[in-house]
């Protein structure tokens, strides 16, 4: 059984985020750059799945510029097997990511594909479903359990009632949540291997994918910040600046 997984280049989530000062973009100079979580964890669980006998072979593709390569070597560090690049901008659109994606899928043909829920740098939770889509296979979102069996997936999610377990066929694609597993500590003797494991380069051109977006970025702002609070000596001061400054009461 052999899985894909995909994994993005985000800024570290330690890191405050600053806008630029012409509000074009987020500054990403001299800052620390990382796995996103969630694709962590995706590479986490075809790990576990290995372990346990389910796969054979872990595959992981990162889209963007040549810095995406130390993301993948976190992923082969991890226990990954081998990694593709595809050599494309970084801030292409989730489209454009899923047609990629898909185009390595079809030369690959996992039995599996796992992906973070979400990026946190985007925070879009579009390029899974799109994926899905674009293979015309099942999908099963926000995992939080995943068990594989006689070419079946469990997966329970998390909804808003309880917990929802769907059965899909594979081929599928799955999108982890943050409650599926802890990703492990990578070791040195890890960090040393993955040097030495295969990475393969591929442009948007041999896989015959067009990545040009119809989506232009407007402008790019911090959200407000937020005034301190204030205490109040009674209950009776509480209601009068709810109700004549705050003005949420009547």
């Amino acid at each position: 059984m052999k899985i894909l997984v995909t994994v993005k280049r985000v800024v570290d989530y330690n890191v405050k985020v600053r806008v630029q000062p012409d509000h074009k973009a987020v500054e990403l100079n001299n800052v620390k750059m990382s796995i996103n979580p969630f694709c962590e964890i995706a590479v986490e669980e075809a790990v576990r799945l290995k372990e346990q006998g389910v796969a054979t072979e872990i595959v992981v593709v990162s889209v963007g510029s040549k810095a995406c390569q130390e993301t993948l070597r976190t992923a082969l560090a991890l226990g990954a097997d081998r990694a593709i690049q595809i050599e494309a901008e970084d801030n292409i659109d989730s489209l454009a990511v899923a047609k990629l994606v898909a185009a390595v899928a079809k030369e690959e043909t996992p039995d599996l594909i796992i992906m973070g829920k979400q990026a946190i740098d985007s925070d879009n939770n579009q390029t899974g479903q799109m994926l899905a889509a674009l293979l015309d296979i099942p999908q099963a979102t926000f995992a939080s359990e995943v068990k594989i069996d006689n070419g079946e997936a469990q997966v329970t999610r998390e909804i808003d009632g309880g917990l929802q377990t769907l059965a899909i066929t594979l081929p599928a694609v799955v999108t982890t949540d943050l409650r599926l597993n802890e990703p492990r500590f990578i070791k040195l003797p890890n960090i040393m291997k993955a040097k030495k494991k295969p990475l393969e380069v591929k442009t948007p051109d041999e896989l015959g994918v067009a990545t040009s977006s119809n989506i232009t970025v407007v402008s790019v702002t911090p959200p407000e910040e937020r005034q301190g609070g204030i205490k109040v000596s009674s209950v009776e001061e509480l209601v009068d600046k709810l109700k004549n400054e705050a003005k949420v009461i009547a």
